[in-house]
């Protein structure tokens, strides 16, 4: 596979796929943003109700409020039967089977409507959200106990943004309420031919933690059927598998990592795997252990490249020779995986202790040298990316609230 396409496929995971690595969202969800209830919070009106009359010239439609979740109570009052909106909406087909929920603010002196979303007539979104709401102070655990409630919900709109609460959860705080979830419905979800595969991620998280290790087999299954393995969960259930049966889990990864002939994503899945357990969970998998599974990857062309940058976040100093190694390697001759070698070696000559120079850093020193003569611009660039990258951690630490 050209680095050219494996870019696309790593673009398309992506937009798919979290990547498995530490940060504010929940690392195995594929969808995060703003939810009903972020966006209610939001805005200062926000109105359920059925479609009337619309006037496509003055950009006006009628709408007969059934709900008033949120009003000024100038403009728009609680009690108000109908309203007016500054927008103009096509009147739905079957209309009385069609109801919107509309988001407005007060904007020089008039109620504007900047966003409607449509549900069906029979739909409970409006008590969804007055639950959402009044769980939102509550701790971390009793709001994503309510969420969980709805991740099965006839409303799909409900029921993904349910999912989408937990993508927006950090995985410090979901670990601990996971635990407490009831394993028997999660085992059924993921069970269920009907659960969507991109969904598997975030139910096999939540099994790895509330589970036990016999459990395992439900996971198992998912990784040995090739139609559900392809839904994009992979890194997920993998992850789970080593937080329910550690020792068969980590040699299942393993040797995904060293099977070149599995195809890339799957790959990359593992992959995504280990960062998870390096940065999220280290007291399940020791870090030379997590350092040689990435190492694995080093002799692969298409991934070769993603492995060395995460042995150089991770500071693996130690493994400079393994880095180095590549150099007389098929993969070192895509421009991306020198790249690559060269951000390791510009960083592991520095971190090393200078007064010890060890043979370790005067390869990587030797390497960085080398480079300097034969392409001192591909040097510069590397510097400034990683100048830039250290800039934006700095300031990402200076507003991260402690």
């Amino acid at each position: 596979m050209t680095h050219l396409g494996r870019g696309l496929m790593v673009l398309a995971a992506v937009l798919v796929l979290p990547l498995a690595e530490a940060g504010a969202w929940c690392p195995f969800c594929t969808m995060q943003g703003q939810t009903l209830t972020g966006e209610t919070k939001q805005a200062t009106i926000v109105l359920f109700g059925k479609l009337g009359k619309a006037w496509q010239k003055e950009d006006q439609t009628e709408l007969f409020v059934e709900s008033a979740l949120k009003t000024d109570g100038k403009l728009v009052r609680k009690d108000d039967k109908k309203t007016m909106l500054n927008r103009f909406f096509y009147p739905p087909e079957n209309a009385d089977k069609v109801r919107v929920l509309v988001f407005g603010e007060v904007y020089q002196g008039k109620a504007d409507f900047y966003k409607g979303m449509s549900f069906s007539a029979d739909s409970k979104v409006v008590s969804y959200i007055e639950g959402a709401l009044k769980v939102q102070d509550k701790s971390v655990t009793e709001r994503l106990k309510y969420f969980f409630e709805h991740l099965d919900s006839a409303d799909s709109q409900i029921s993904n943004d349910a999912y989408t609460e937990f993508g927006n959860a950090d995985y410090k705080d979901f670990k601990d309420m996971a635990k407490t979830l009831p394993a028997a419905r999660v085992v059924k979800w993921l069970k269920s031919p009907d659960t969507a595969t991109f969904r598997l991620g975030l139910y096999a998280s939540m099994l790895g933690h509330c589970g036990k290790p016999e459990d395992a087999k439900v996971l198992r299954a998912i990784l040995d059927d090739p139609d559900r393995r392809a839904g994009g969960a992979v890194d997920g259930v993998l992850a789970a598998y080593v937080l329910l049966q550690k020792k068969e889990g980590w040699d299942y990864l393993k040797k995904l990592l060293q099977d070149e002939k599995q195809d890339f994503l799957t790959r990359f899945a593992a992959l995504r795997a280990v960062r998870f357990l390096y940065s999220e969970r280290p007291d399940v998998i020791a870090r030379k252990d997590l350092l040689d599974a990435a190492c694995q990857l080093l002799k692969q062309e298409d991934i070769a490249d993603l492995a060395i940058e995460d042995l150089r976040r991770w500071k693996a100093w130690d493994r400079t020779d393994k880095v180095l190694a590549v150099v007389d390697q098929a993969p070192y001759k895509h421009s991306i995986v020198k790249r690559a070698i060269l951000r390791f070696c510009l960083q592991a000559e520095k971190a090393i202790d200078l007064k010890d120079k060890t043979a370790t850093h005067k390869d990587a020193a030797r390497f960085v040298a080398d480079r300097q003569k034969a392409d001192p611009e591909a040097v510069e660039d590397a510097r400034e990316i990683l100048d830039l990258e250290k800039a934006a951690e700095e300031s990402k630490n200076k507003t991260t609230p402690k």
